[in-house]
């Protein structure tokens, strides 16, 4: 039944877009395949609110936060670490051969802007990595101070656990590059890499001299994929974008804020931290601390044998922490049930 999986990713998919991938193959540079591209690109565009083309690859969202990192020219870069994934992309940078300095945060912190601010000003960085939705901890970075920190310097953002569970406004907001992955707030199964650039940094890439040839970004310039692209995944964007557009992108928004405000209300009841501090809290993923000698991964256990999935706290958290991904197709309604098997849960 639908709404009993609630891990932060892969999340549960809809039925009916989960059908769609049973599709018959199809020319990938044909009229049907150019086709399905331009349907599907006006929902893309406004979920990373731009007016860029939003390119897609057959990848993690890994994948595509490699594509942004090489596409950086040769030089320092600087990576804000608030948590387990925040690392993660200062450790892509070093193997695609940067110097990276780090500004670290406390886990459920966000990274102070000033201080991003002061360390652009001292050194000439080519980049500034962050995460915007830090899946280990549940905490939501601001883009626009921090891209009003980095200035001159282009900003590479991670949004893999945020995009179309919050706004990411790359136009707006000044941001050279941000990317996501297919099964995290975009409810499709895992396997596609979205990314949205400017021209600008585009530019930039072209000094690069660790582009490589599947992650090159450039080679997506493009009006068809470059390689061959995952079809079936293709097929369930087609009709999840449609089911995207018929809700709406702001009601969308703001269910996932009514989702996140469910869990952090029924926290604070039950007595339960919550890791991400106040006010900066995930509309899309939040990290429960437990009571002793509850374990994360005993409850995360128990809830599984009351018919429910939720995730378990992810690095340093692993034993003390689970986290619920209330993101995607997931409802208010989904969310109570879940809520009631976790009250279960704790009492047993």
């Amino acid at each position: 039944m639908f709404g009993r999986f609630f891990v932060p990713g892969p999340v549960e998919v809809h039925p009916d877009v989960l059908a769609a991938m049973t599709r018959p193959m199809l020319h990938h540079r044909g009229k049907e395949a150019r086709d399905l591209y331009a349907r599907v690109a006006p929902t893309l565009r406004e979920v990373f609110g731009t007016s860029r083309p939003v390119r897609f690859l057959a990848s993690s969202g890994t994948g595509a936060v490699e594509a942004g990192i090489r596409a950086l020219p040769p030089g320092r870069v600087l990576a804000l670490v608030n948590g387990a994934f925040g690392e993660r992309m200062a450790r892509i940078a070093e193997t695609c051969h940067h110097e990276v300095d780090r500004i670290e945060a406390p886990l459920g912190r966000i990274v102070d802007p000033d201080a991003v601010a002061a360390k652009v000003r001292a050194t000439p960085y080519v980049g500034v990595l962050a995460v915007h939705n830090e899946t280990s901890t549940g905490a939501l970075q601001p883009l626009l101070p921090l891209a009003r920190a980095a200035g001159e310097v282009p900003l590479v953002v991670d949004s893999i656990s945020g995009a179309a569970g919050a706004p990411i406004d790359l136009d707006a907001n000044g941001i050279a590059y941000a990317c996501t992955g297919s099964q995290k707030a975009l409810a499709l199964p895992p396997g596609l890499g979205f990314a949205a650039a400017s021209e600008r940094f585009l530019a930039l890439a072209r000094q690069s001299t660790e582009r490589g040839f599947y992650l090159d970004l450039l080679a997506y310039e493009r009006d068809t994929p470059p390689f061959t692209p995952a079809l079936p995944l293709l097929y369930a964007l087609d009709a999840q974008v449609a089911r995207i557009a018929a809700e709406g992108l702001k009601a969308r928004f703001a269910r996932h804020r009514a989702m996140a405000g469910m869990t952090w209300d029924w926290a604070v009841r039950k007595g339960l931290g919550i890791t991400a501090a106040e006010g900066c809290r995930s509309p899309t993923v939040t990290c429960f601390e437990l009571p002793q000698p509850l374990t994360g991964p005993e409850f995360v256990e128990r809830v599984r044998a009351r018919g429910y999935v939720v995730g378990g706290g992810y690095g340093p958290l692993k034993e003390r922490c689970f986290r619920i991904g209330h993101m995607g197709d997931q409802t208010e309604a989904t969310v109570e049930g879940l809520l009631h098997a976790c009250d279960d849960a704790l009492s047993a």
